[in-house]
């Protein structure tokens, strides 16, 4: 009976799964392409202008990202992300608002109407007469997870394949300016000596880069896929995090809509606080109170392991080396464990 009830749900979902994974694959394609326009044209456009001027890369930055900047510097992944990186740029593709959307409108919409929706429908009473325990309904729609969320990941990352092959290689294209006018000459007269001056402010051009600079460079535009695979790890967490969360507010409630009232509101708040918690040093002890605190799904692309380590909650200094992916999953299972435990003891109303 376990079967047939998840062979039903899954046919519920499955326009919609096909929906969100191609929107997943075509952004991720999307943001390679943009990734390629940044590198090769304007990154080098914008160096070249700081270079007349005697600024460095870091000094552009600087101006761009401060102030009302910061918000931008911080959705795209903070002083970690190095804009002149394929890798960086492209992983910024993982933690974008627009893809932490798209993740918790699927966990929620489909966690929400799993409970919930069958009785704000009228359906539950229907499917509950049936040989069917309550705990086999939570174990169905468990297993739907198990089955839907590695497609999720999988679409990502197929598109993160097909922008690869559609950008690489990266040519950086040098920037062409319009010819400078011609700067004057002075003729200066001392006694009987003449020396003709160049105007100071004239400037012979880009300095030239070694070929160990274009080493360096083509390394940094190396986009390599296969680094993108264990971050979904981290996509999955998330997703099944919220979903666990859904799940046990949908067993626990009457209406569908209301269920997503205060799923959508308990998420975007979580986000809100750790938006603020790395922006507000005094607001980000509540960062480690949200799930996407142990979202950091550019830390593991770019090498830099899979723990947080509370740091702050210890003054900024390492506290406990904390597994991203444990928090998230082991949120995610307490979820249906509490929706297990919620729709058992429950009275099933009737159908209005």
């Amino acid at each position: 009976m376990t079967w047939v009830l998840w062979r039903k749900l899954f046919r519920d979902v499955r326009l919609t799964l096909l929906a969100v994974a191609l929107l997943l694959g075509l952004f991720q394609f999307l943001w390679a392409r943009i990734t390629e326009r940044i590198l090769s044209k304007l990154a080098p456009f914008f160096n070249m202008l700081a270079g007349f001027g005697g600024l460095s890369q870091q000094d552009v930055e600087n101006v761009l990202f401060e102030g009302p900047g910061r918000v931008i510097r911080t959705l795209i992944g903070g002083d970690r992300v190095v804009l002149d990186s394929a890798m960086d740029l492209l992983s910024i593709g993982y933690v974008h608002p627009l893809m932490q959307i798209l993740f918790c409108i699927w966990a929620i919409g489909r966690a929400a109407g799993a409970i919930a929706g069958e009785l704000d429908r009228g359906t539950m009473e229907l499917l509950l007469a049936q040989p069917l325990a309550r705990s086999r309904l939570i174990l169905a729609h468990f297993l739907l997870d198990l089955a839907t969320i590695p497609l999720l990941c999988l679409s990502l990352w197929a598109g993160n394949w097909i922008g690869a092959w559609a950008i690489s290689p990266i040519r950086v294209e040098t920037p062409v300016l319009k010819p400078a006018t011609a700067s004057p000459e002075y003729l200066v007269e001392m006694g009987p000596f003449r020396v003709r001056v160049v105007d100071p402010l004239r400037k012979s051009g880009p300095p030239r880069t070694s070929e160990e600079d274009d080493r360096k460079m083509q390394e940094r535009l190396r986009v390599e896929p296969m680094q993108f695979a264990p971050a979904l790890i981290l996509v999955a967490g998330l997703i099944f995090a919220v979903c666990g969360l859904t799940m046990w507010l949908s067993a626990a409630g009457r209406f569908r809509w209301r269920v997503l009232g205060w799923a959508v509101f308990l998420t975007l708040l979580q986000f809100l606080l750790n938006l603020l918690g790395q922006m507000w040093d005094a607001a980000a002890w509540v960062r480690p109170l949200t799930l996407f605190y142990y979202y950091q799904p550019q830390q593991v692309i770019l090498g830099g392991g899979w723990y947080v380590t509370l740091s702050e909650w210890n003054g900024n200094q390492p506290l406990l080396n904390v597994p991203m992916p444990l928090v998230l999953f082991a949120v995610g299972l307490i979820g249906y464990l509490m929706a297990l435990r919620t729709l058992v003891h429950r009275d099933i109303p009737s159908p209005i």
